[in-house]
């Protein structure tokens, strides 16, 4: 006999966390969807869509869930970083430095003005200067590992796209520079994003 299917919001937000350590992105969109039907004012949900969204390569419906969790909780400094990382990597600096700007007032022993002033200066192809910022946001983030893959992975695309620039000591350059992330595949193909 089939149990009957959960419908407050901690258990579909807990299904939905299972499906998405399972790797089912699919059924984990469906729970989180579902999560945010129950309860439309909360912002986690939508961020969590706007991850599976992005992990199954549905750029739009990512960045619109981001979007939401940004509005829903405009100081939910994760939503509006991804929201503006999709923004950044599809071309929109302009618009992603825009979605940023509140980041700038976190204290500076929080990672993401760094990485947020590493992207400024990326998009003027001040490559030196984003390399300092984004080393000094690594150093700092020491809860997030996801995030800083996500960066040092920028950082390995930067030094491919741009010979020359200094190796640090504490960078990890553990990612193959034929690999890059987005961001950089994105900066190589369409130039300067600004």
């Amino acid at each position: 006999m089939k149990q009957p299917e959960p419908t407050s919001f901690d258990a579909l937000m807990s299904q939905g966390m299972a499906a998405s350590q399972a790797n089912d992105g699919a059924q984990a969109v469906e729970w989180f969807q579902k999560a945010s039907a129950t309860e439309p004012g909360a912002a986690l949900p939508q961020f969590l869509l706007g991850a599976e969204f992005a992990a199954l390569g549905h750029m739009d419906q990512a960045e619109a869930a981001f979007a939401n969790a940004t509005l829903l909780a405009p100081g939910f400094p994760m939503a509006r970083y991804q929201l503006g990382l999709l923004q950044f990597s599809s071309g929109r600096a302009a618009m992603a430095l825009l979605t940023w700007q509140p980041l700038l007032d976190l204290p500076a022993t929080d990672p993401l003005p760094h990485f947020v002033k590493g992207f400024a200066a990326l998009a003027q192809d001040h490559f030196e200067e984003a390399l300092r910022h984004y080393q000094q946001g690594l150093v700092l983030n020491t809860t997030n590992e996801a995030l800083s893959g996500d960066i040092e992975k920028v950082i390995s695309g930067i030094r491919a796209l741009v010979p020359g620039t200094p190796q640090t000591p504490d960078a990890s350059d553990t990612s193959d520079t034929s690999d890059n992330h987005v961001l950089l595949a994105n900066y190589q193909q369409q130039g300067r994003a600004h």
